[in-house]
């Protein structure tokens, strides 16, 4: 099954080795259900506890940040639905899905873009040649960020397709389905090929130049791809998979694509504490800059979250919030900008107000069919912007 070999040849680059897990320093550890009895967020906590009650999703763990200041952090309900099981703490993990895009894959893209070594405008193909194939030749690293690449919303991975050989074939072999810059069509192809960019560029496969560029530094101690089996126990499980027999709930990453390539992937395959995604956004919403260091240039930030035409709502990497029907709710302003992960994960942030909110759930547990997901978010973001209002 290890076959990263073959990936290398392709892009032309050196093996890494998985970043080792790091201690967690006392400095950085998180607080525990901080001012969780402060009656200024009861509506937040009424909304996860009686979206647990109704089997919205077993655990959740939640933070708000204002003015760059954590104000609230607490943990809610147990690993799974049964009455015995080991109750969620603010360590919880979480499989992010969808919040690798950004939390993960567009701040190396940001990174590299801040140190010079990529235009948003180069052609994917200048970095990765093979990418090229069957008409991608003009695709820019502007056109994935924006999901208007061309590439079709989903395609199915066959089955017999092998481990990381045949699935990089898959994408680089794969054609358009739309005209390049003509549609904004969601798609998960366009941040896996991101991923791989990061590699070709930086020479550091993504995990690690994510682990290295951001995690170490920041002291995210509890975010990264293939989490060890010291930690499982208190990783949140996903979908019990009948279809994908050889994965395991916990072992392995949710999403089947991600687990193609071993669970480094740009579109997938991130973990982490909701404490965690506090301080990525935190840096973010000042402007870059974390604990006195900067690892991001303001403007860059600016830029990457800011809706990029009136087209869509995308940003780049990021989206921004609609009109109607947000999963960021009815109340955060209209430059807000935030993602969701299909796990049940999601984060919003409000520029105007300077207030995130982080919301981690398991809500594919014990299947995916369950979509309460979508009414909990606004209501949760909701609640954020009035407990804030409270102040």
């Amino acid at each position: 099954m290890n076959k990263r070999i073959i990936y290398f040849v392709i892009v032309c680059l050196a093996t890494v080795a998985t970043p080792p897990l790091h201690s967690q320093s006392p400095a950085n550890k998180p607080p525990i259900n901080q001012v969780s009895s402060n009656q200024r967020f009861a509506r937040v906590s009424a909304v996860i506890d009686s979206s647990i009650a109704q089997g919205a999703f077993p655990s959740a763990v939640v933070g708000i940040v204002k003015d760059g200041k954590v104000i609230f952090h607490k943990a809610y309900g147990r690993l799974t639905y049964g009455a015995t099981a080991a109750a969620t703490d603010t360590s919880t993990m979480y499989d992010c899905a969808s919040l690798t895009k950004v939390l993960c894959t567009t701040m190396c893209i940001m990174k590299l873009y801040d140190d010079g070594k990529i235009s948003l405008d180069d052609n994917v193909a200048t970095y990765i040649p093979k990418f090229a194939a069957r008409g991608k030749q003009n695709v820019t690293i502007r056109n994935l960020l924006l999901h208007n690449s061309g590439f079709a919303p989903f395609r199915p991975v066959p089955k017999d397709t092998t481990m990381t050989e045949g699935f990089y074939n898959f994408v680089f072999n794969d054609t358009l389905k739309y005209k390049t810059g003509d549609s904004m069509v969601y798609s998960d192809l366009g941040f896996i090929t991101l991923g791989w960019l990061v590699q070709a560029v930086s020479g550091k496969r993504l995990d690690i130049f994510f682990h290295d560029t951001f995690a170490v530094p920041m002291g995210l101690t509890r975010t990264m791809f293939n989490p060890p089996n010291a930690l499982l126990p208190n990783v949140a499980p996903t979908e019990v998979d009948s279809f994908w027999t050889w994965k395991k709930p916990r072992a392995l990453v949710h999403d089947p694509r991600a687990a193609f390539t071993d669970g480094v992937s740009g579109h997938a395959g991130l973990f982490s504490t909701a404490y965690d995604v506090i301080n990525l956004m935190t840096m973010l919403t000042n402007g870059g800059t974390f604990n006195g260091k900067q690892y991001l240039k303001p403007a860059t930030v600016a830029m990457f979250t800011k809706r990029a035409s009136d087209r869509s709502t995308r940003a780049l990497g990021w989206d921004t919030k609609a009109d109607k029907g947000s999963s960021a709710g009815d109340l955060f302003s209209s430059t807000s900008y935030g993602h969701t992960g299909f796990t049940g994960t999601s984060v919003w942030v409000d520029p105007v107000r300077k207030l995130c909110g982080v919301l981690l759930t398991n809500r594919v547990y014990p299947t995916s069919e369950n979509k309460k997901i979508q009414q909990v978010r606004p209501k949760f973001y909701d609640a954020v912007v009035q407990a804030e209002n409270k102040e």
